[in-house]
């Protein structure tokens, strides 16, 4: 596995053909705030050290490669490479036509003790907006704090406040649990939910996306092919680097990876179960397209989603992935075989903890 290959179908050579408009890329209304965003967006968590090395420029050609295809959402956080992803996406985007939108939500960093507190979360945004070269982000998000910052209702008065100085324009949450998604849609500023959902974590539908559907808030799916499991490129723990997160939690178990109790690598996933549920969905691939295609196809019908974010910083992967939305949807029984799989080999593992 090359570096940089992260969510990406590292190493496919099936690609499904896009049509030549992609720049008419599909969009979705993203919740109460106004905008309308691709069915896929990128991530970046991946240009942070615990993914390997990868060059800026490396990085700054996957942005690239994702605007050239229609992309108009990015989806960055100050953590990411400690506000080098931030710093990367102000070089693309400098580059750019001015007049086209792209939009680039962002997240503050919990506080030591788990919480946001107004001095922090001014801290972070400040920096944001310094890093990207704004005068006003798009959107800021909680990032994933403990579960007790989401009854902490002075919290949500910062965002509100933030909101109204016109440091932010809108606020929503980066979460672990549904609970706390549930939680956060209470505060009347929270306008978008940042969720891990796909065949491995599939709780979110059954217990938060209606609800997010019937009061209009704006949904974002993270980790969408298991940190490349769902991808189907790997088969050992040495198919990662030295140093990546991916294989201390191959080799170690759930809890050794990142994340709450390490939900966030692999999903939370254990890696030769993972494995097996990977094995039984390749029949049901459509012809001409890869697994990491299918599976963002597979989230994408559920329309309570607004938008996913794969991550890459390899181009030839981040277009892959963005060909998923050209997909025809999925069959009801091919979606009755997703859930079929989850049950017999991943839901004793996620279901009920996250």
């Amino acid at each position: 596995m090359s570096v940089g290959e992260t969510e990406a179908s590292a190493g496919s050579t099936t690609f499904f053909a896009p049509p030549d408009d992609r720049v008419n890329m599909d969009t979705r209304e993203f919740g109460s705030t106004g905008y309308d965003v691709t069915e896929i967006g990128l991530g970046t968590w991946n240009v942070g050290p615990s993914w390997g090395d990868a060059s800026d420029e490396e990085c700054r050609e996957a942005i690239r490669t994702a605007l050239d295809d229609g992309v108009n959402l990015i989806d960055t956080a100050e953590v990411y490479g400690d506000g080098r992803a931030e710093r990367l996406i102000n070089d693309v985007l400098e580059e750019r036509d001015p007049d086209r939108r792209i939009y680039v939500p962002t997240k503050a960093a919990p506080d030591a003790d788990g919480g946001h507190s107004e001095e922090g979360l001014r801290s972070s945004v400040q920096g944001s907006l310094d890093r990207l070269g704004v005068d006003s982000l798009d959107l800021v998000q909680l990032h994933c704090p403990e579960t007790a910052a989401f009854y902490e209702p002075e919290t949500f008065d910062v965002l509100e406040d933030l909101r109204d100085e016109g440091m932010i324009e809108h606020a929503g949450v980066s979460v672990e649990k549904v609970e706390e998604a549930t939680k956060a849609i209470e505060y009347d500023v929270v306008e978008t939910v940042q969720i891990i959902f796909n065949p491995f974590r599939q709780r979110p539908a059954e217990r938060f996306f209606e609800r997010a559907k019937n009061e209009d808030v704006g949904v974002i799916v993270r980790v969408p092919l298991a940190s490349g499991l769902l991808a189907d490129v790997f088969e050992a723990p040495e198919d990662f680097g030295e140093g990546d997160h991916r294989r201390t939690a191959a080799e170690e178990g759930v809890d050794a990876g990142v994340g709450r109790k390490g939900g966030e690598t692999f999903a939370g996933v254990p890696f030769e179960a993972g494995l097996q549920a990977v094995e039984e969905l390749r029949p049901f691939v459509p012809e001409g397209a890869t697994m990491a295609q299918f599976t963002l196809r597979w989230i994408l019908d559920h329309d309570a989603v607004s938008t996913v974010i794969p991550g890459s910083t390899t181009p030839a992967h981040v277009s892959e992935n963005d060909d998923a939305a050209d997909l025809d949807p999925l069959s009801h029984q091919t979606h009755g075989a997703v859930r079929d799989i989850y049950e017999e080999h991943v839901a004793e593992h996620v279901h009920h903890r996250w």
